[in-house]
Order: structure tokens, then C-alpha cells, then sequence
């Protein structure tokens, strides 16, 4: 093993120690593993199946159950579990969030590091595009384009891509054009390196807390969108459970039933605030200028 592979690993030990004296941190990525481990472990431990409906889950009145009884959560306004709903409504805004994050963050090296490397047209038309894009409000686009599409789990993850890349995009174009102005760059260049030698070599390796960073903070925004989507009706469809379509279903119950609002809200602020937290920590950890400042 080299002295390079040695000192890295010490690097990495070094910054999950740091992560791991962080309650923020490890808060986050706690809330992390359980939504992660509810999502995948759904059809296990969720208590009925998510689409049932019981002919004791309403009152006598034909309203939602509160919470308690066989319903930890209560029901909603057709009688189905609201816990068992929530559970795999995990698993929907999970998939969109690491689906629809990591498309984007692809979409958006790929401009970003093309137009800082290569400059000169490429960059101003790539950059411009950036420009154009940005200038349109993100949710309005996406329910722009959702309403154009079938909605559906995957079409809702391109949705969400095609209008979260631009950040990254910006960002990483920044980062590449102060890069290719270093010296080993220019010695790079200088011994005849080619271009995918430099790029792969040099340029994305020191990009990667970046990319790692906005990697994780995007999700947050991605779940919040999906979301925001769903209850505007034009993200996932029902029977397959959202939180946000949930929030839509059993809106007209706020004031008789506002568990049926509360909880799925709540377990979105949570997974959105959990990846702000991991996020915000790694940045600090991985970014040296960040290092310090509270």
C-alpha cells in the first residue's frame, strides 16, 4: 500500500471522526438510516397493506379513525392506514429523491466541468443555457413540463432533474475554471496530457466534495418538490402513497382530522432537514474555507 493510499484513508477516518462529534450530524444521518431502512423494509413491517381499507376504519359517521387502537396514526378518509400509507410513502420519495438528485447532479457536472474546462463558445453557449434555465422559477417549470408528461414515479424524477441541475451546474463551472488556471494543470498540459487524462485525473478528483456536498443537499430539495408536486395533484399518482399526495387526499379533513395533514407533513420536514444537516456537515468538513466558521 503507497503512502498516498495511506494518507488518504487517514483523510477519510479523519472526517468521519469529526462527522461523528457533530450531534447535528449524526441526528441527520439518523433520521437518514430509519427513513432508508422504513423504505426498504416496507412491505415487512408496515401493519396492513398500503391500498386496504377497513370497514372499522372509519366512526359511524364515515370519518377518519384518530390516532390510537389498531391505528397508531389513525386512518384517512377511506379507511387505509395512515401509518402503513407513510411507510412506504417513504419508499416513493426516496427513490424520486436519490433518482431524479442523481440525474441532476450528472446533468449538471457534465455542463458545469465541460463549459469551465473548454471555455471559450462552448462554456458562453453552455453557460448562457445555465443562465436561461435559472431565470425560469423552478416549481413553475416543473409544473410546466409535469403537466405535459403522464405523471408517473419516473417521469416526476425527470421532472425534478431537468430543473434541479442548474445549481450544480453553476457552481462547478466556477470551481473548474479557477482549476484549469493552476499550475499543475499547466504542467499537465505542458508534457502533453490529453484531455481525459486531465479531466479524470485532476480536475473531477478535486471536485468531488463538491459533488459529494450538493449531492446531499440536493436530495433535500428534490423530496420537497416531489412533494410539492404530488399535492398539487400532477406528481404521483394514487393508489401508489406520496406524502404529499397524501396531504392532498385528506386536505378537505384538516379541521376534523389534522393528524392526516400532520404526520405525513412532519415526516417531510424531517427528511428534508436531515439531509440539510448531513449536508451542511459535510460541507464544513469537506471544504476547507468553510472549516471554522459557525
Amino acid at each position: 500500500m503507497t503512502n498516498a493510499s495511506l494518507s488518504e484513508g487517514a483523510a477519510r477516518r479523519s472526517v468521519i471522526a469529526r462527522l461523528i462529534r457533530r450531534p447535528t450530524a449524526v441526528f441527520g444521518f439518523s433520521l437518514i438510516v430509519i427513513a432508508v431502512a422504513a423504505a426498504i423494509l416496507a412491505p415487512v413491517i408496515s401493519p396492513y397493506a398500503p391500498d386496504a381499507q377497513h370497514f372499522d376504519g372509519l366512526t359511524i359517521e364515515g370519518a377518519p379513525l384518530p390516532p390510537g387502537g389498531a391505528y397508531p396514526l389513525g386512518t384517512d378518509l377511506l379507511g387505509r392506514d395512515l401509518l402503513t400509507r407513510i411507510i412506504h410513502g417513504a419508499r416513493t420519495s426516496l427513490v424520486i429523491g436519490l433518482a431524479a438528485n442523481g440525474l441532476a447532479l450528472l446533468i449538471g457536472t457534465l455542463v458545469g466541468v465541460t463549459a469551465g474546462y473548454f471555455r471559450g463558445w462552448t462554456g458562453a453557449v453552455l453557460m448562457r443555457f445555465t443562465d436561461l434555465m435559472m431565470a425560469f422559477p423552478a416549481l413553475l417549470l416543473a409544473i410546466c413540463l409535469a403537466a405535459i408528461f403522464q405523471p408517473s414515479l419516473w417521469i416526476v424524477a425527470l421532472v425534478i432533474a431537468l430543473v434541479n441541475w442548474v445549481q450544480t451546474s453553476r457552481i462547478l463551472y466556477t470551481e473548474t475554471t479557477s482549476l484549469t488556471e493552476r499550475e499543475f494543470i499547466a504542467a499537465e498540459r505542458a508534457i502533453g496530457a490529453g484531455h481525459g487524462r486531465i479531466l479524470f485525473r485532476h480536475i473531477l478528483p478535486h471536485l468531488l466534495p463538491t459533488i459529494i456536498v450538493w449531492g446531499t443537499l440536493g436530495i433535500s430539495t428534490t423530496v420537497l418538490l416531489e412533494a410539492t408536486l404530488s399535492y398539487l395533484g400532477i406528481g404521483v399518482q394514487p393508489p401508489m402513497p406520496s406524502w404529499g399526495n397524501i396531504i392532498f387526499e385528506n386536505q378537505t379533513y384538516f379541521q376534523a382530522a389534522p393528524w392526516l395533514v400532520f404526520f405525513p407533513g412532519a415526516a417531510i420536514v424531517l427528511l428534508a432537514l436531515s439531509f440539510n444537516l448531513v449536508g451542511d456537515a459535510l460541507r464544513d468538513e469537506l471544504d476547507p474555507t468553510q472549516r471554522g466558521r459557525d
